[in-house]
């Protein structure tokens, strides 16, 4: 009877969401061209809130070193977009991570999926919010903070902001008012936010090149010693010394912090790989117009990175609201003002995608019975998830009125990361399977579990004869095509390779420098880590490859994966203790919520089709 239930609870947490094949007739028309996708990703991922981390990182975290962060985070995001790629092939009509997810991976990798990016969704809408509310109050002159501060601030707690910033709460009531009432955005809308979103960069570079002095990057610590404190009430408390000067004031420790907290920058151009089957040569145009669209955001983030650092000696940055302040700072009241108001405009936008995003994946995982039912429910006159849209709406509230910019921003990331690195792992261990049929096909899925069965050896067969087959296998394979065994093989050493790059990666971020030097203990560790990950890769790349065509598949497998794997750990080592904690009590929450509601009112193992969250992007 426990080996029943346990057997049937292990079943519904590799349950598999299956599809409806799509008619030939609901094929999309090839009619995209590069340039086409191009648009698209520089678009969706050219947002305005990534301006607001501009002046954070670059004040107390890598100072003008900030540029490197983003060349970082440009070539982490070329191997993720590329894994995602492939994932987009092999379902090209399912627009969402987290439905890839359930329909390859299974109900519990798409819940931490799904929930992680609940959690950065809802996040990331707090920092636009906050963000937006400061730059309103620095066109008053900061009254509006010196005046809640002084009612506030006596009885805030020490874990809380200096005071409660009820300024955030205008534009989430209003955004969520419109996405409510399901008021149309009109394509001229989007049209005039997203070239508001690319003239902010422009502007910007220009009025580096005019205003800016490279004695910026060459400043030393008795500078900023010499320099006054900023009066503006949003200081930087005790967050320590500001760098030891130069262009990396902050060490290598602070680039990989600050591209830590950049992570997501890019993430918009996953709409290229939703997009790429409507692409007229998807093989070709598919990675050239993400690595072209990620290199357009690379150079506009770091080109307003370089001239805010030329303008504005690092230190002296307003953390949460650099670009209109540092018109002010040059001498530029009126371009500041413009900016300023322009920045607030961007932002708007940058909030409702965010939100509309967020409400539709609730929505989404409502449907499916991961979360509660009752957040699905759609208005029948607006047709919006009206539910979904107050949580929304209420997470982000919840985050920014109480706590600083700052203590809330690294909490979005590990969730961010864990979701890139989950779907590497994907393209890793699935390209090693047997031809899978993602359609509702219940043959199909009996034929697979039974699949164990016809790789067990006899029973008389001798334990010895049985593991030197299984040591052979790993070299020498025993079909061209894959099987069951050789994916459990690479299932098995996917999972020691994710074991061993975690602990390379903590040696790695933890002692750098001794590992670097020769220390020989550690030093032998990383190398003894980096032969037996080799090892095991090499055992992978002998295991045979499903032949299926697919119009994109992610090449030099296993290695690219593994490294897009590896980049990804590597920056979640950067992330503060505080980030780590507060991401452990939201996941222990999620998981309450999935092992008391979600594994009982889901789908698993119910047949019915089930209709798609399109346009969730997520």
């Amino acid at each position: 009877m426990l080996c029943q239930y346990v057997r049937q609870f292990g079943q519904k947490l590799v349950h598999r969401r299956p599809l409806e094949p799509i008619e030939e007739s609901e094929s999309p028309t090839a009619h995209l061209n590069i340039l086409d996708l191009v648009v698209l990703g520089v678009g969706r991922s050219l947002g305005s809130g990534v301006y607001v981390l501009i002046g954070f990182i670059a004040k107390l975290i890598a100072g003008p070193s900030v540029i490197i962060c983003f060349l970082v985070d440009s070539l982490s995001s070329v191997l993720f977009g590329l894994c995602y790629a492939e994932l987009g092939a092999r379902i090209p009509h399912v627009d969402s991570m987290y439905l890839h997810s359930y329909v390859i991976m299974g109900q519990l990798c798409a819940f931490v999926i799904g929930w992680n990016l609940i959690l950065s969704l809802f996040v990331g809408t707090a920092c636009v919010a906050k963000a937006w509310s400061i730059a309103f109050d620095s066109l008053t002159g900061n009254h509006i903070s010196q005046a809640l501060e002084g009612t506030f601030s006596p009885y805030m707690p020490s874990a809380l902001g200096t005071f409660p910033n009820f300024v955030v709460l205008g534009p989430l009531l209003l955004i969520t008012g419109v996405l409510v009432l399901g008021v149309p955005v009109s394509a001229w809308i989007i049209k005039v936010f997203t070239s508001l979103n690319i003239l902010i960069p422009i502007f910007m570079i220009i009025s580096g090149f005019i205003k800016g002095d490279l004695l910026n990057w060459q400043l030393t610590e008795q500078d900023y010693k010499n320099t006054s404190g900023s009066s503006d009430i949003y200081r930087t408390g005790g967050l320590g010394p500001l760098g030891s000067g130069g262009f990396v004031p902050f060490g290598f420790e602070g680039i990989l912090h600050g591209a830590a907290i950049f992570f997501r920058s890019y993430f918009g151009f996953s709409v290229i790989v939703t997009k790429g089957r409507e692409a007229r040569n998807p093989q070709r145009s598919v990675p050239l117009s993400m690595v072209i669209s990620i290199f357009i955001c690379f150079l506009a983030y770091s080109g307003v990175s370089v001239a805010l650092t030329l303008m504005v000696p690092y230190y002296q940055i307003h953390h949460y609201n650099p670009l209109p302040q540092a018109f002010f700072h040059v001498g530029w009241a009126p371009a500041g003002y413009v900016m300023a108001v322009v920045f607030l405009c961007a932002l708007l936008y940058s909030l409702l995608r965010a939100m509309f995003v967020l409400s539709r994946l609730i929505c989404a995982m409502a449907d499916d019975g991961l979360l509660f039912r009752g957040l699905g429910w759609i208005h029948a006159g607006t047709h919006s998830p009206i539910i979904a849209i107050l949580a929304s709406g209420t997470l982000a509230a919840i985050v920014a009125l109480p706590f600083e910019l700052r203590d809330i921003v690294e909490f979005t990331l590990i969730g961010i990361m864990l979701a890139y690195t989950l779907v590497a792992f994907s393209v890793l261990v699935l390209r090693y399977q047997a031809d899978q049929n993602f359609s509702k096909n219940k043959k199909t899925e009996e034929e697979t579990e039974m699949g164990p069965v016809t790789e067990e050896s006899p029973s008389g067969s001798i334990p010895e004869a049985r593991m030197s087959n299984f040591l052979k296998s790993l070299w020498f394979p025993g079909s061209t095509i894959p099987t069951w065994k050789s994916g459990q093989i690479v299932y098995g050493c996917a999972f020691l390779l994710v074991l061993l790059l975690i602990i390379l990666s903590l040696v790695l971020a933890q002692w750098p420098i001794q590992v670097f030097s020769g220390d020989s203990v550690l030093t032998t560790v990383a190398v003894l880590l980096l032969l037996l990950i080799t090892g095991v890769m090499v055992i992978i790349w002998r295991q045979p490859q499903d032949p299926s065509p697919l119009y994109f598949k992610v090449p030099a497998l296993p290695v690219l994966p593994l490294v897009s794997i590896f980049v990804n750990i590597y920056l979640m080592m950067q992330i503060t203790s505080g980030a780590w904690v507060q991401f452990g009590i939201w996941n222990a929450i999620g998981f309450v919520i999935y092992l008391g509601y979600g594994i009982r009112h889901s789908l698993a193992g119910n047949d019915e089709p089930q209709r798609p969250a399109s346009n969730s992007q997520t």
